[in-house]
């Protein structure tokens, strides 16, 4: 289950209060909590969402059927592109059932991510779900959040130490590799969700599984009715390639190069959240390329705000840090990434002597 802002309320409550700058943070979390409720960005934006769901229908039924129409010639390739835009927003839409930010009934915040996760992306929402959220409970704490696991890339120096075989190379040069493997992320979350899927309930397994075979039967067989062989290989590469490399360009900016808090930490819900995100400014164009999430800092201290209201919290999120002396993070999105690689190039340091 997402934290909502009321848990939050409750959990830094039950804390102890951290302090920055000789103020009590974790008391100051309940007025802020106040302040934004009282703007109603808590509030459902079911209007919002139904637009949103009735949009992406529409440009995904028009991208295959302008696949159809132009799938004689080799430039059908090139619709890959906006496929893979449209894909970013139907996750998005996921992301947003999982937070529960969508509908009051979790029943249905779960019929929804199961559409949007297993059936139209091949993504499992119960992967998804327990990922994101133990992210979301200890975001950049190494052996809490998942996201700076051991894995591929090394996310710390006591990590690099510990790699093996081809790893060591691949974190030697992460920082230039990594948008290049970026392109095999959409390969990767399917592949995670089926994993997650052993030993999980047999109930779940038969629910998840069938959708996640009905998405792939259903997008191969749609692929290769469209397209010649050839060009039905080389447009499914293209589309997943270029979708893992959107979400994560989206995701990768916002905490990469923030503070990591060790076992010794005890930090209130706001530090927590606060300290290790990192938003991006940009205007209009960034702020569709990136679903609303370059506003980082408030979706996580108000995970069940709608996606929209994200930008509207953030004066006053950013006034109130202000007001409480904690620094409050934003840059410009090619900042974002620079800051993002510097991490990942420190990290890796230990295996360049």
């Amino acid at each position: 289950m997402s934290v909502t802002a009321e848990t939050a309320v409750e959990t830094v409550a039950g804390e102890t209060a951290g302090s920055t700058g000789g103020r009590a943070v974790g008391g100051d979390f309940g007025p802020l909590v106040r302040q934004v409720r009282a703007a109603g960005l808590l509030e459902r934006r079911r209007g919002y969402y139904a637009r949103a769901a009735a949009g992406n229908v529409a440009a995904t039924v028009g991208l295959w059927a302008a696949v159809w129409w132009w799938g004689a010639s080799w430039w059908v390739l090139a619709l890959a592109v906006p496929m893979a835009l449209v894909s970013g927003r139907t996750g998005f839409l996921g992301h947003d059932s999982g937070h529960r930010q969508i509908a009051a009934s979790h029943r249905v915040n779960r019929a929804l991510g199961l559409v949007l996760g297993n059936l139209l992306l091949g993504m499992g929402r119960g992967w998804w779900n327990d990922k994101h959220n133990r992210h979301h409970a200890n975001p950049n704490h190494v052996g809490k959040d998942p996201d700076v696991g051991e894995g591929v890339l090394a996310w710390t120096h006591e990590q690099a130490a510990r790699s093996r075989g081809a790893l060591r190379w691949v974190q030697r040069h992460q920082a230039a590799l990594f948008f290049p493997l970026l392109l095999l992320e959409g390969f990767n979350l399917k592949v995670g969700s089926l994993r997650f899927l052993r030993g999980r309930p047999r109930r779940e397994q038969l629910l998840e599984g069938g959708l996640l075979t009905a998405h792939m039967v259903g997008y191969v067989g749609l692929v290769f009715t469209l397209l010649s062989p050839g060009k039905a290989v080389a447009f499914m590469l293209l589309h997943h390639g270029l979708f893992g490399l959107h979400l994560g360009s989206v995701f990768a900016p916002n905490h990469k190069g923030m503070a990591m808090p060790g076992a010794e930490d005890r930090w209130d819900h706001m530090r927590r959240q606060v300290l290790t995100s990192r938003n991006v400014r940009g205007g209009v164009v960034v702020d569709w390329l990136m679903g609303g999430l370059n506003y980082q800092i408030e979706h996580h201290l108000f995970p069940g705000m709608p996606r929209c209201n994200l930008r509207r919290a953030r004066p006053l999120v950013r006034e109130h840090c202000a007001a409480v002396g904690l620094p409050y993070t934003e840059t410009g999105l090619v900042e974002s990434y620079r800051l993002a690689l510097g991490h990942l190039h420190e990290a890796g340091a230990p295996l360049r002597k």
